[in-house]
């Protein structure tokens, strides 16, 4: 009997349930219908809206991969200071012929490396081809880099004693040649080698030239020299001096200077 009880107990409840939902408004039924919709449809917008995102990120994450591995941009060189309109020539070293067509003024540091690959690999052909020739005139101005080469300025000294013998181009190749001997021991021993008078050129290397190299450095500075070799290319004019038309930074190949030589070559004296 109680199981039996228990049974319509649960029929009647189940009945209660389904009246009710039987009694309840339509229109209430309507309501809950489109609230649950609504529900649905956020549900789904927001889960787009995820996959939106996710997406988003994973394009930003793409490139920002690419960012890294694009090689970065090179600096925006330096603005070239310009070029002087004349340089002075007269009573610097000068190799080749007086009469030449064309100038080249090297500003250049006996220590510099660079400068030592100039002389090793572009000199002689510059000298065989243009300087021998009578195309061309060289000149030498002195620029030691003190604060990085501090046995430049007295190799420039010793080239300037050299000069003071007649010899400065002996010195100047000797010194090239030798740049891990310009120590003043050293530069007395290239004296002695090259024959010039010892006690004269032991004199002279106490300073007797220092004014000349610094009236240098200051030409080179007021032109624009900044680092070594620097060369700049002209035509001769009246004064002892040359009309700059072009300049050339650095141990530049012998192929940069046969261009520009052979253009102003071809290209008519400037008028007096």
């Amino acid at each position: 009997m109680p199981r039996m009880r228990g049974m319509v107990s649960a029929a009647v409840a189940v009945a209660l349930v389904g009246m009710a939902s039987a009694a309840m408004p339509a229109a209430e039924q309507d309501s809950q219908a489109s609230l649950q919709q609504q529900v649905e449809k956020l549900t789904a917008g927001q889960e787009g809206l995820r996959q939106e995102i996710l997406a988003m990120q994973k394009q930003l994450q793409e490139i920002r991969e690419l960012l890294q591995k694009r090689p970065a941009a090179a600096p925006a060189p330096a603005p070239q200071p310009p070029l002087p309109a004349e340089l002075p020539i007269q009573g610097s070293p000068m190799k080749g012929s007086a009469d030449a067509p064309v100038a080249i003024v090297e500003f250049s540091d006996f220590q510099c490396p660079f400068c030592a690959r100039h002389f090793n690999q572009t000199m002689g052909l510059l000298d065989k081809e243009y300087i021998s020739t009578g195309k061309v005139k060289y000149v030498f101005r002195h620029f030691p880099l003190e604060r990085i080469h501090p046995q430049a300025f007295k190799a420039s000294e010793a080239a300037e004693c050299a000069f003071g013998q007649g010899k400065f181009w002996e010195m100047h190749d000797r010194l090239f040649a030798n740049q891990q001997m310009l120590m003043p021991p050293d530069l007395l021993k290239h004296a002695e080698a090259m024959g010039l008078d010892g006690a004269k050129f032991a004199s002279c290397l106490t300073g007797q030239t220092a004014a000349r190299i610094r009236a240098d450095l200051t030409l080179g500075a007021q032109a624009g020299v900044m680092a070594t070799p620097n060369f700049f290319l002209g035509t001769p004019i009246a004064g002892g001096k040359i009309k700059v038309t072009g300049k050339l930074n650095g141990a530049v190949p012998f192929a940069t200077f046969k261009a520009a030589i052979d253009a102003l070559l071809a290209s008519p004296p400037p008028a007096e």
